[in-house]
């Protein structure tokens, strides 16, 4: 991360839960932390363009933008030091999208995961292959591609999903760079996220924790909703006095991704000896994401009543990003213009 710029990029998908916290949001906030230690850069956008597909309400999709700056500002996300903007806040952004379009395959478009599991969807369903897809989904790829090359972006962290998508801005920028002779754009590299954590969902369906699966644990809720949610976690009809193995415990393994390593040896070690029953660990569970989670709601709740406050973070942010961005848009206009 020497002297790097890191880039990563956040959709506004509403209120977090547990799985989102130790899976995204804290990864992310860390790593930027550790970018900026090393004499990096660290770019994070909200990609408001790409929720847009999705999301048609404006009120809807609004709160949601909200509600996804204010995590990571309650999660310690510093705007002063990291560039946090919003996708639609940078103009050149949809031009650089528009030239690079002209340099993309169209059989990119059709094998990106995204459009291909629409199609998929449809298909099981008996519809045609494009019912209800519209271009904004099938051409993400390349808005991707124009936000990760806008910023002369060294590394994008992402899970196995999102690898795709930088290998398309590679070849984009490298079709580009081959055309005219010269490095016009960066290419970027991927850093696969390691040891990333997927919380199971509270459902036993073995399916993590999806918000669009309805089995989570919300963090930001009050007191009630959390605890109702933790103690509808499934389990078996064992007495407590039986021995378990940890890891055939549901409730063990979400413990693990939010509680601190001596009390998960502890629920551990309770477990295999029968000292501990369900409602035991339930409890120990909601007192784990109440205490991971108590100093950041608290943020969050200043933050969503100062939305203000929030916006002008974001203006700074966006006001960082945009001289980057404009330079790389005046390089590929030279080019393709003979300016």
């Amino acid at each position: 991360m020497q002297n790097k710029t890191v880039l990563t990029g956040v959709k506004p998908t509403g209120t977090p839960h547990i799985g989102n916290l130790v899976g995204a949001i804290k990864p992310a906030i860390e790593l930027g932390h550790k970018v900026l230690e090393a004499g990096g850069k660290h770019l994070m956008f909200i990609a408001d363009y790409h929720a847009i597909n999705a999301e048609k309400d404006p009120a809807v999709l609004n709160q949601k933008l909200k509600e996804i700056a204010c995590i990571y500002l309650a999660f310690g996300l510093d705007p002063n030091k990291s560039v946090f903007y919003k996708q639609s806040d940078i103009p050149e952004i949809p031009e650089i999208t528009t030239i690079l379009f002209s340099y993309t395959p169209k059989g990119f478009m059709n094998k990106a995961h995204a459009y291909k599991a629409a199609v998929d969807k449809n298909r099981a369903a008996g519809k045609p292959d494009d019912d209800l897809i519209n271009m904004g989904l099938y051409t993400y790829p390349v808005l991707m591609a124009a936000d990760i090359l806008a910023y002369d972006t060294d590394i994008v962290p992402v899970g196995k999903d999102q690898v795709q998508h930088v290998e398309i801005a590679r070849d984009i920028a490298g079709m580009i760079n081959s055309h005219y002779g010269k490095e016009l754009l960066k290419l970027p590299e991927y850093s696969l996220t390691k040891n990333a954590v997927l919380v199971p969902g509270i459902d036993g369906s073995k399916m993590k924790m999806s918000k669009s699966s309805n089995n989570v644990i919300p963090i930001f809720a009050d007191k009630a909703e959390i605890k109702k949610a933790v103690f509808s976690i499934k389990t078996d009809s064992r007495p407590m006095e039986e021995p378990k193995n940890p890891d055939d415990v549901l409730v063990y393994e979400i413990y693990k991704a939010v509680a601190p390593e001596d009390k998960v040896l502890e629920m551990a070690e309770g477990l295999r000896q029968g000292k501990l029953g369900y409602g035991h660990i339930k409890n120990m569970l909601l007192d784990a994401v109440l205490d991971a989670t108590l100093d950041a709601k608290e943020k969050y709740e200043y933050y969503m009543a100062h939305e203000k406050e929030v916006n002008e973070m974001l203006e700074l942010g966006a006001s960082k990003a945009r001289p980057i961005a404009t330079k790389v848009l005046e390089r590929l206009k030279n080019a393709v213009f003979g300016r």
